[in-house]
């Protein structure tokens, strides 16, 4: 099995990549989050990877972090959850924000996912609530709600302008770090900063 890729970024693609290594092309499909993560192509990458293998297909699934990696491997082995609408569920929502979800079994956060339906939803909250124990430390305190609204309200805001929400949530972050104080402020920031 491969576990781990690390060479040349051949091409990237929205949803998939292929890495040289020593002058083998491997193609990986990726969540969004990782896409994002990844440099221009003819820059090193390192990739973990989950080998799928069915009796018509081998199919490799690269992620930039470990914690992306075993969410994928918990959300795959929900019955009924295959490795498509795993990394759809990964592409969808940040890896904190699904443990969150998942572990306050948050069906309106999760149906929120483009491709996840409710039954799906109600589906991972059920299977997985028990077993997201280990990522505590991923998962950050709450802050007060005034800073959770202005959030709230930018992601609407950049989401219905049309960026996927990780693109969106970092762009957020980003802005919060440099000091924007009010929703306006904060927006243009954030904008700047999907500008780059």
């Amino acid at each position: 099995m491969i576990a781990h890729l690390r060479g040349r970024l051949l091409e990237k693609h929205p949803n998939r990549v292929i890495v040289d290594v020593q002058g083998v092309g491997y193609e990986a499909l990726v969540p969004l989050s990782t896409f994002y993560d990844l440099g221009e192509p003819g820059e090193e990458v390192s990739l973990r990877i989950h080998t799928h293998v069915r009796e018509d297909a081998l199919a490799l699934y690269g992620f930039a972090t470990s914690l992306e990696l075993q969410l994928f491997e918990r959300l795959i082995g929900v019955s009924g959850i295959g490795p498509k609408l795993a990394l759809a569920v990964l592409s969808g929502i940040e890896p904190n924000d699904l443990i969150t979800a998942v572990k306050q079994s948050d069906v309106a956060r999760l149906t929120a996912i483009p491709g996840l339906g409710k039954k799906k939803a109600e589906l991972i909250g059920l299977a997985l609530r028990d077993k997201m124990g280990g990522f505590a430390e991923h998962v950050a305190e709450p802050s007060g709600s005034q800073a959770d609204g202005l959030r709230t309200d930018v992601l609407s805001a950049l989401i219905n302008l049309g960026y996927h929400r990780p693109l969106a949530e970092r762009a957020f972050d980003a802005a919060a770090k440099s000091g924007a104080a009010t929703f306006e402020q904060t927006l243009k920031q954030a904008l700047r900063e999907l500008a780059r």
